[in-house]
């Protein structure tokens, strides 16, 4: 460790993979390098694709898996409002991660991922947030030891930077050796993958039908500053996130059109 960083005192950690997830085990063992005091308050079960949604009309239920360890039955936006105003209240946490997610969040799709959804959530209350995400071509050999080896470092540098106000960022790791790893890349949102989604019908053995939701993935342009084209060549992507999502061409169509 760099004798300049100076550990973080509190950091909570969070999902949207579900609190038995192999990537959150991966970030737990990064929070220890670099915080004094290390809270997981991550879902009980696996809430992958549900944005930034909390559970307004039932009740959370929360319970204790170890020290300062608690799994919630609710999305990981509740799990971060759960930490940060009840679980934590004597003390907020100095930062928020969330992750490791299982697969990339990019593009279009961090529109929709509990990864992503958590670490807004972290923001909206005033915290400095960064999601992260290990990408992956096969899911069964997940490069868990790419992010475990870069992900201290990648946070090291992001914390040294400083801001005007909490910023979330979204943080991808290519699935490359963490060896052949390219450096830490500034980059935007970009299209991502994501061409559309899916409905696909099933019966179960009643003889009633069922549904199943599937992103349609594959190739789209994206900008040689995305996300996606930057982790595809093999670097780790940072884009800076916030809530305001106007689409600044059509405001101004429609101004012109209105005011006309």
């Amino acid at each position: 460790m760099s004798a300049s960083f100076s550990k973080v005192p509190r950091v909570l950690l969070t999902n949207d993979d579900g609190i038995d997830a192999p990537g959150l085990a991966v970030l737990e063992a990064v929070a220890n390098e670099l915080a004094d005091e290390v809270w997981v308050v991550a879902p009980e079960h696996d809430q992958s694709g549900t944005s930034h949604s909390i559970s307004l009309h039932s009740p959370l239920r929360v319970s204790r898996q170890g020290e300062r360890r608690f799994g919630v039955v609710g999305t990981p936006g509740d799990c971060v409002v759960m930490a940060v105003r009840h679980l934590m209240r004597d003390r907020r946490p100095t930062l928020v991660l969330s992750g490791i997610n299982r697969g990339g969040n990019l593009g279009v799709e961090t529109m929709f991922s509990g990864t992503v959804g958590a670490a807004m959530t972290g923001l909206l209350l005033g915290l400095p947030s960064i999601a992260l995400s290990q990408t992956f071509r096969d899911r069964e050999n997940v490069r868990w030891d790419t992010a475990r080896a870069l992900a201290p470092g990648v946070i090291r540098q992001l914390l040294a930077i400083e801001h005007d106000a909490p910023v979330c960022l979204n943080v991808n790791f290519p699935d490359v050796d963490a060896s052949a790893a390219g450096p830490l890349t500034p980059t935007k949102q970009g299209v991502g993958l994501v061409e559309g989604i899916d409905v696909l019908p099933q019966v179960d053995p009643r003889g009633l039908e069922y549904h199943w939701l599937r992103f349609q993935r594959g190739p789209r342009e994206n900008a040689p500053d995305s996300e996606t084209a930057v982790v595809a060549s093999g670097r780790v992507s940072v884009t800076p996130l916030y809530f305001d999502r106007t689409d600044e061409n059509t405001f101004a169509k429609l101004s012109a059109s209105l005011s006309a």
